[in-house]
């Protein structure tokens, strides 16, 4: 099986203009289509190691007794209005150092956004066998959300 996926689609605004949203901890917030996502704060990110708090909801998804808790979204990959990786950093530890992402790129329709999920990088198999926790239709429905957000009409 596949440790990793990716889906993209076309949306109607700069790189600029949807770059500012994924570098907003309050644009993660906005965009998710988990319902995870319930609040977060801090500065919006600008370069590796940047990071910011979100306040999740795992009762969202109804698969683990974790209810309310916070995780710190740290930055790993950075590259102005045209990508955006991250790790979380929360309850279990160490880390598992699985990665979301975003790479933009221009076209003559808007902008390609390709967002992706990577587990990879976690080695603790007794925890590995739970991933993906967010499946593809989940990255589909955050990039529908991303260009309701995002495109004028």
């Amino acid at each position: 099986m596949s440790e990793q996926f990716e889906i993209s689609r076309v949306i109607q605004a700069d790189p600029a203009t949807i770059f500012s949203v994924l570098t907003s901890p309050d644009g993660h917030v906005t965009i998710d289509s988990s319902g995870m996502l319930q609040s977060a704060e801090g500065s919006p990110v600008s370069a590796v190691g940047d990071e910011f708090v979100v306040h999740m909801d795992r009762e969202s998804l109804n698969d683990l007794p974790m209810g309310k808790y916070d995780v710190r979204v740290i930055i790993t990959g950075f590259e102005q209005d045209r990508w955006i990786e991250w790790t979380i950093a929360g309850a279990v530890r160490p880390p598992l150092d699985h990665r979301y992402g975003y790479r933009l790129e221009a076209t003559d329709d808007g902008t390609r956004v390709t967002t992706y999920y990577d587990w990879s990088r976690v080695t603790n198999e007794d925890i590995k066998g739970r991933f993906p926790i967010i499946p593809e239709a989940g990255l589909r429905a955050t990039l529908g959300i991303l260009a309701r957000t995002v495109e004028s009409h």
